[in-house]
């Protein structure tokens, strides 16, 4: 089980990092500001799934601001 955030922990205007489907490979990460949160259970072994202001929608890897 890896060390991503749990649903407690991200509340929409949170700035943080997600890693899209796409880069899963790579580890390349996104950084944005949460919009909305499309988890449902707490914790999720891949991390939170959530969708950005900017509309891009991946897994919580980290958070950068506690607004």
């Amino acid at each position: 089980m890896s060390n991503t955030p749990t649903r407690n922990e991200i509340q929409v205007g949170k700035i943080v990092q997600i890693i899209q489907k796409q880069d899963q490979r790579t580890g390349n990460l996104t950084e944005g500001t949460v919009k909305r949160i499309l988890t449902s259970s707490n914790v999720h072994h891949h991390g939170i799934k959530v969708k950005l202001d900017n509309g891009k929608i991946g897994r919580v890897q980290n958070i950068i601001s506690n607004n």
